[in-house]
This record gives C-alpha cells, sequence and structure tokens, in this order.
C-alpha cells in the first residue's frame, strides 16, 4: 500500500530544486484567514489574467466556494503575504468573501518568489513573455546574478553544447549574446553554472537551446507592447500582432485603441491588414518622389546639356510632364 500523502507537505514537486537544503518546506496546518490580512507580494509572476477564465473561476467560487487552499507566509502576527494562489484570492474577493482557506508557511522573501514562480510554470497559467521572465528570474535567484549576465552565461552554454568552445576558455560576449557583458572566465566554476542551467530546464520542461532561440528574442519587443503585457492590460497574443506595426506612431495608436475598446484578435488582424495596405500605398507614393528628386538631380549634372538632339527629347518630356500636372 502506498503512503498517504502529507497534506502539510508542498504539492510543487520541483520546490526542493531551487531551495539550498534541498528539502519541501514545512507547513503548519490548513487555517481560515481573513482576507483583509492579506496582502500581494511587491512582484509577481502573473500579471494578465484571462477574463473569461476568471469569470468561470468567480462563478465557481460564488457557487461552491474555495476549493483549493492558498498558499501564505506569515509577516507579523495580523499580515499575510500571498505566495501562491492569486487567481482564487482575487476570485474571493470579487465574490465577497470574508474568509479564505490557507496553508501558512515560513520562508523567506526569496524562497516565496520561487515557489510562486515554480507554481505558474507548473500550472501553464503564463503567457509566453511572463513564462520566459519567470524562467530568467528563477536562474537569476539561484546563480544570484544579475540578469544580463545570466543572459550572457545562457548564451555561452549554448556554445559549449555546441562544441564551438571549450568549458574554460575565456571569450568575448560579443560572440556569444548581446547583453556587452563579459562571460564566465577559467576562475569560475562552470561546472555548477551548468548544472543549475541543466536542472532548472529539465524540472520545467524546456530545451536551452529552443529558450535562446525562441524565447529570449521576445525580451525585444518594443517597449510599449512589453510594459502593456507586464501591467496585464492585454492579451499575449493581441499584443504579438500589434507588434507587428513597424512605425511606432501608428502602433502606439492601435495598441491604446485595442486595449481601450477590448478588441479581439480577429479585429486587431483586420485593422493590421489595412494598416499595411495604406503604409504600401504611402511608401511607393514616397518612393516614386524620391525617384524624381534623384533624377532631376542626376539630370541638372549630366553631359545631356552638350547634346542638341538629348535637349530636344527632354523638351518633349518636359512639356508631357507639365501636361500631367496640368490635369491633375
Amino acid at each position: 500500500m502506498k503512503p498517504k500523502p502529507n497534506p502539510d507537505r508542498l504539492k510543487l514537486k520541483n520546490v526542493a530544486l531551487f531551495d539550498a537544503s534541498d528539502e519541501p518546506l514545512q507547513a503548519t496546518s490548513q487555517k481560515t484567514i481573513a482576507i483583509s490580512k492579506i496582502v500581494l507580494p511587491p512582484q509577481q509572476p502573473r500579471r494578465y489574467f484571462d477574463p473569461h477564465k476568471m469569470a468561470t473561476l468567480v462563478e465557481s467560487v460564488r457557487q461552491h466556494g474555495i476549493l483549493e487552499p492558498i498558499l501564505l507566509r506569515s509577516i507579523d502576527q495580523n499580515t499575510y503575504e500571498l505566495v501562491a494562489g492569486e487567481r482564487r484570492y482575487q476570485a474571493a474577493k470579487e465574490v465577497g468573501l470574508e474568509e479564505i482557506p490557507a496553508i501558512v508557511r515560513a520562508m523567506t522573501q526569496e524562497e516565496a518568489w520561487q515557489i510562486a514562480l515554480i507554481e505558474n510554470l507548473q500550472r501553464e497559467e503564463l503567457n509566453p513573455l511572463e513564462e520566459t521572465e519567470a524562467v530568467l528570474q528563477l536562474l537569476v535567484l539561484r546563480l544570484k546574478l544579475p540578469l544580463d549576465e545570466v543572459i550572457s552565461k545562457l548564451y555561452r552554454q549554448r556554445h559549449i553544447a555546441r562544441g564551438e568552445i571549450g568549458q574554460n576558455v575565456l571569450t568575448n560576449s560579443e560572440n556569444l549574446g548581446e547583453t556587452g557583458q563579459n562571460v564566465l572566465t577559467s576562475s569560475e566554476n562552470n561546472d555548477e553554472i551548468s548544472s543549475v542551467f541543466s536542472s532548472v530546464f529539465h524540472s520545467l520542461g524546456f530545451k536551452l537551446e529552443s529558450f535562446i532561440t525562441s524565447r529570449l528574442p521576445l525580451l525585444k519587443l518594443p517597449p510599449e507592447i512589453l510594459e502593456a503585457l507586464r501591467q496585464g492590460r492585454i492579451a499575449y497574443t493581441k499584443a504579438l500582432a500589434i507588434a507587428k506595426v513597424k512605425e511606432p506612431i501608428a502602433r502606439q495608436q492601435l495598441l491604446d485603441y485595442a486595449i481601450a475598446y477590448d478588441l479581439s484578435l480577429a479585429h486587431i488582424t483586420a485593422r493590421l491588414a489595412t494598416l499595411t495596405q495604406l503604409t504600401a500605398s504611402k511608401q511607393g507614393e514616397r518612393d516614386l518622389k524620391t525617384q524624381v528628386d534623384i533624377t532631376f538631380r542626376s539630370l541638372k549634372k549630366s553631359q545631356i546639356w552638350q547634346d542638341p538632339k538629348k535637349q530636344k527629347r527632354l523638351e518633349k518630356l518636359i512639356q508631357q510632364i507639365e501636361a500631367l500636372i496640368a490635369d491633375s
């Protein structure tokens, strides 16, 4: 017979991976906590909640209550900080509940942040940008390095995996990434860095190569798009579509309009098609004007003025152009 699971053990199977002791954090027994005593942490992995899914959860809580406890850490005797379960917490507030079932654990702010990241990653509730930033923050916490250095080391690790550089070779980040930071030197424990990357990506179901190729470029989305995503003002799929607009002013206008009127992805796509046609038309007009300017500048410098026959042909062409202008 399999032993019964301990309800006071953390359900997230990968938390031990990011805990220095490699032991799951112990919890107090489940209790009921007044919602007024719960505060949100200064940084949270989730920034956007799908309104339709949220409405469904609110209705479920209205009918059945909170079926799964949220996870808290104690700040003082009368204050608790939310670690995991923000959707349930927000739904309970929306319904008007005064109390919520919770498990309270003793943990540091760093441990709480790690658990919050993993909980969201395992629930597959993050959009790709949030997911990418969450993975990077886990690496920042685990390696205790600034974000730009972590990204440099990711690029370096890829080069090592490809056999392009040795494990202890000092290289220039100019060839490895775009962060402008120097990468690992032989004096650093490269094996430990490699082990951290391997354990984190394996536990979360990512591959180093695909993460660098398809996820890191998301951080280069236009600043206004990134900001809207991080504030939860627009869904990821809509933001990605709007990011295709190259002209900054037009892109900002479309973003603002999409947020203000909650445009569907289909409506945004239709507006993009119209905008593309208008842009192409204006570009064609600009290209023709540029060509005319270049032609007349070249004409003034050419040797055509030394050839009477060519001058007569030029006079006829000028008359045709003047006729076109008169008809416009």
